[in-house]
């Protein structure tokens, strides 16, 4: 064996050793090694009309650069130089560290030299500036690092020199933080960067170094700046923190019955939770079916004065109207032909406790007199009875109708409804609180991973997509299901695909709009939305364009497979080539299609 076959690419020993390597070096990269700017362009699209866009599942906003630069001049002004700056590297400290838990877990196959290298590919692609490596070395053993790098059109050192001329001062505060953040993140030790030429400056471009932050010396403000320093706050949630959207599902219990989100409307919600929870005022929750009602009033629950009583749940639409008494208020012995004890009803099982009547409106005008009687006297009589129990129990009611209209329409009492009415609630549906799915997405996964005892690497680009843009009809019970539909077809150790999600029946999005490697949004079909068969493992992609804003996955499906052949003039294994898919999976199909005789 010669010299050139003993020699191997740094990927494919990383391969071979199935670990993680402890050193590495930029020039051990090969050309064009993965995460390449088409891989990470590919991760970025566009919800146009949503309001969103999307890097990876991290919502992106686009601004302009004068913006920034405005606001930076501001807090000069007001606040000083130090301070401005101190705010600014802290804001692009977070960036990094944010942009590096995406390459962890849109890329957890590449080692570290690789997703040290993609850094500044994806500092490139958000626009502050053009980053050229020039070198970095590290030794996961001995914790050191040392990079250097080139900086080109620095945005914020032109907004400096429109503002204020040249600095006498390095001037790239945030694309400084950025690549600390990001570098410390992925090192697991604190690394800095600084500026060692700046185009504000006057130089030609700017010139950045990063090393280890104790090879600064005891001089090193940057340790406060990115709070290196500071110590941890408490975080304070309803309910059980869910994991971390970087890390992998943690086995062990279940924590299905977890609210969990950061959008404006679920805090706004959770707000109001913590507001009344400490009370003991009748609340009322409303909300579309799946929303989550019984879980917030759960959590209502174990954040009142209460907790330490019993939870009872009962769903009125399950109650046949001759029982409705009897189940409420309980039965006397003897009461009923047959009955051969006493039996507490509802009200009396949650004494001490909180009562959450589920689907109030379905309850017939009559059990709705019978209940407006108990809330009103605090006080029961079992059926068949004579004696009278006095209430002791919180009442929380759900509606997933609107119950004004129920009472114009004269179906609910109104005296029932004021009375239930004291504290509402609305939980907002999960299409207008889209910034919560990665989250939960993390969430149900690591949840049905260690129920049904499977490893995955999380989801495809494909997959996380499609659950972003997805409408959910069913709301968080439906993203449920989805995901755990997706974890009993992955196979193990394997990432979940759309193809494991959706099984053809729901109403996906026609087109994703990305951004492609010309620096054009093009839409593309989201196409494989069917379980994977014995014939069929794998699932499409293509690039190709189609013009069905409002149709269905089987006529996106054939106009994809039409397009494809179109470009390719009529060649199967070139329009195969251009779907990403086999010359026999497209015969197949083509066949099942009868768009081939």
């Amino acid at each position: 064996m010669n010299e050139v076959e003993r020699r191997i690419s740094l990927a494919e020993a990383s391969r071979r050793a199935a670990q993680i390597l402890s050193r590495g070096d930029s020039s051990e990269l090969e050309t064009g090694a993965a995460p390449t700017f088409n891989d990470l362009a590919a991760s970025l699209h566009f919800a146009l009309g949503d309001g969103r866009i999307w890097l990876n599942d991290q919502r992106m906003v686009l601004m302009q650069s004068q913006v920034l630069g405005r606001l930076r001049t501001e807090i000069i002004d007001a606040f000083g130089v130090e301070t401005a700056k101190a705010l600014f590297m802290r804001v692009g400290y977070m960036q990094g560290m944010r942009d590096a838990e995406l390459i962890q877990k849109r890329f957890p196959n590449e080692d570290l030299t690789h997703a040290l290298a993609a850094g500044p590919r994806v500092h490139t692609l958000e626009g502050f500036v053009k980053v050229t490596t020039r070198h970095f070395e590290f030794d996961s053993d001995k914790c050191t690092y040392f990079g250097e790098f080139l900086w080109e059109d620095s945005s914020e050192a032109a907004e400096h020199l429109a503002s204020y001329g040249l600095a006498s001062e390095p001037a790239c505060w945030l694309q400084v933080g950025y690549p600390s953040g990001y570098t410390t993140k992925l090192c697991g030790w604190p690394v800095i960067f600084r500026e060692v030429e700046c185009a504000g400056m006057g130089a030609a471009r700017c010139v950045v170094v990063g090393q280890h932050a104790d090879a600064w010396g005891d001089d090193t403000p940057e340790r406060n700046y990115f709070g290196l320093e500071w110590k941890s706050r408490s975080i304070h949630a309803v309910g059980k923190v869910p994991p971390a959207a970087d890390q992998s599902p943690a086995a062990g219990g279940d924590d299905s019955t977890v609210a969990v989100g950061v959008s404006a409307a679920f805090v706004r919600t959770r707000r109001q939770l913590e507001r009344v929870a400490t009370t003991d005022a009748t609340v009322l929750f409303v909300g579309e079916s799946g929303v989550g009602k019984e879980l917030f009033s759960n959590q209502l629950h174990a954040m009142s004065r209460r907790s330490s009583g019993p939870f009872v749940a009962i769903n009125c639409a399950a109650i046949p109207e001759q029982l409705v008494e009897s189940e409420l208020f309980g039965v006397e012995k003897g009461a009923y032909t047959g009955a051969i004890a006493s039996r507490a009803g509802y009200f009396e099982r949650a004494s001490g406790g909180t009562l959450f009547l589920d689907e109030i409106a379905s309850l017939t005008y009559s059990a709705q007199g019978k209940l407006l009687r108990a809330l009103q006297e605090r006080k029961i009589e079992r059926v068949g009875g004579t004696k009278t129990v006095s209430l002791d129990v919180r009442v929380v009611a759900a509606s997933n109708v609107d119950l004004t209209a129920e009472v114009a329409a004269g179906r609910f009492r109104q005296d029932l409804y004021f009375r239930l009415c004291v504290f509402p609630i609305t939980i907002p549906p999960l299409r207008e609180r889209r910034d919560d799915i990665p989250l939960l997405m993390a969430h149900f996964l690591g949840v049905y991973c260690a129920r049904h005892g499977r490893q995955l690497m999380g989801f495809s680009r494909r997959a996380t997509e499609a659950l972003l843009k997805y409408d959910y009809p069913g709301n968080i019970r439906e993203l449920q299901n989805l995901i755990e539909r997706g974890v009993v077809y992955a196979d193990v150790g394997s990432t979940i695909d759309i193809g494991h999600l959706f099984s053809g029946s729901e109403l996906l999005p026609p087109f994703s709009i990305q951004l492609t490697s010309e620096g054009r949004l093009e839409r593309t079909p989201l196409t494989g939305m069917h379980p994977p068969s014995a014939q069929d493992k794998s699932t499409t992609s293509t690039n190709a364009g189609s013009s069905l804003p409002d149709a269905s996955f089987p006529e996106m499906e054939v106009a994809a497979y039409r397009s494809a052949l179109a470009r390719a003039d009529g060649n199967v294994s070139a329009a195969a080539r251009l779907l990403k898919i086999s010359r026999p999976q497209l015969d197949y199909r083509l066949r099942r299609l009868g768009l081939k005789l």
